[in-house]
């Protein structure tokens, strides 16, 4: 009949923990055993309950092996760089890119701004050159994949100063 289904109530966890935003189910049970809020029944089936939308949201990235902070043994022995841009508001100059090397050892930082994506490659041969008759050597560079950085041009010129060139992996930004 009718009416004697409509009094009748679902008494498993599993309805209820949906219901009620998916709450975790041990304070669900705090809130039947407590009787915290009435007309909640005497749940089953607490013990054994997987939901597949909470299990979702719980998935955490698997942390990265720890990588040590300094990965160079002298200062020039590796320089990370990259390149930024374009800006929303152009200086007073009209760069738009923002061209950024980190020594590895030192941690020091050259920022150095330009015009156009095409001008890095300038900018990085006035600054290794430079950074080389002050300091005597560069040894390797890392950089991401961008063609600013991955080309003819940037090649032969490293191995012209004996450069070594390595690149991060691509989409990972904790490398």
């Amino acid at each position: 009949d009718q009416s004697a289904r409509c009094l009748s109530v679902r008494d498993d966890v599993e309805l209820w923990h949906k219901r009620l935003g998916h709450m975790n189910v041990r304070h669900l049970t705090d809130l039947v055993n407590k009787e915290i809020v009435r007309g909640v029944p005497q749940l089953k089936g607490g013990d054994k309950l997987v939901c597949a939308p909470c299990n979702q949201g719980k998935q955490i990235r698997v942390q990265h092996k720890k990588v040590p902070d300094v990965q160079s043994e002298s200062v020039l022995d590796l320089v990370h760089m990259d390149l930024m841009g374009p800006m929303q508001v152009e200086s007073i100059g009209g760069k738009r890119y923002v061209f950024v090397l980190v020594d590895d050892y030192s941690r020091y930082t050259w920022v150095r701004f330009i015009r156009d994506k095409s001008d890095t490659m300038n900018s990085f041969k006035i600054w290794a050159l430079q950074v080389i008759t002050e300091k005597g050597s560069l040894k390797r560079i890392r950089s991401d994949h961008g063609r600013e950085f991955q080309n003819e041009v940037m090649i032969k010129f490293c191995n012209e100063q004996g450069i070594a060139h390595q690149f991060s992996a691509p989409r990972t930004p904790q490398m």
